[in-house]
C-alpha cells in the first residue's frame, strides 16, 4: 500500500471538491483549480475529506495512487492558504524590480530581463531588491515561475552570485591557490 496515498485529504471550510468521471475541480476563496486523472485510480469525497483508492494493483495504478492524492491535497492546500517561494539575489549590483506585471531583472548581463508575471501570481520584491517572493495559489505554477526565474543567472559556486532559493544551500568551492 502507498503510505501517502492511502491519507485522505482533509477539506477545509470554505473549499468545495467536486469529482466528475475523470476531472477534479476544487473550487476556494483564492481561486478555482481542475486536475485530470486516469481511470486506475478513484478519487471519492467522504464528508469533509477526499479519499483516493487504486482500482487494482497493477504498477501503474500503484504508481498514481500517492500521485493523485498529493496532487489532491496541493490543490485544497493552494485554493485555502496558497503558496509562496521565495527568491534571494546575491551579487554587486544585481536586484529585481516589479513594476505591474513586469518583473525587471539587473543581473550583471549588458541588458536587464523583463520577464512577465504568469496570470495568477503575484511576485514582490523585498530588502532593496535582493529579495523576490512569488505567491499564488496553483503549487505547480508558483514552483515552475520561481525555477525559470533562478534560471536566468543560477548561483555559481565560488563566489555564491546569481539567484538561489530562499532555502537553498550553495556548497562553495576553493578557488585557485598562487603557485609556489
Amino acid at each position: 500500500m502507498s503510505r501517502i496515498g492511502i491519507k485522505p485529504v482533509q477539506v477545509p471550510q470554505g473549499v468545495k471538491v467536486t469529482v466528475g468521471p475523470d476531472l477534479v475541480t476544487v473550487e476556494g476563496p483564492k481561486g478555482k483549480l481542475t486536475q485530470s486523472y486516469i481511470s486506475e485510480v478513484e478519487i471519492v469525497v467522504k464528508g469533509a475529506s477526499v479519499v483516493v483508492t487504486r482500482k487494482s494493483d497493477s504498477k501503474q495504478a500503484r504508481a498514481y495512487h500517492g500521485l493523485y492524492r498529493n496532487l489532491v491535497n496541493n490543490m485544497v492546500v493552494g485554493v485555502s492558504a496558497g503558496f509562496t517561494r521565495g527568491l534571494v539575489i546575491n551579487g554587486v549590483g544585481y536586484r529585481a524590480e516589479a513594476q505591474g506585471k513586469l518583473l525587471t531583472l539587473s543581473l550583471g548581463y549588458s541588458t536587464d530581463f523583463g520577464v512577465a508575471i504568469p496570470e495568477g501570481l503575484t511576485a514582490v520584491v523585498e530588502s532593496n531588491g535582493q529579495k523576490i517572493v512569488i505567491s499564488g495559489y496553483d503549487h505547480q505554477l508558483v514552483g515552475k515561475f520561481a525555477s525559470e526565474i533562478r534560471g536566468l543567472r543560477p548561483p555559481e559556486p565560488y563566489k555564491g552570485k546569481g539567484i538561489r532559493y530562499e532555502d537553498e544551500k550553495i556548497r562553495k568551492k576553493v578557488g585557485k591557490t598562487g603557485v609556489k
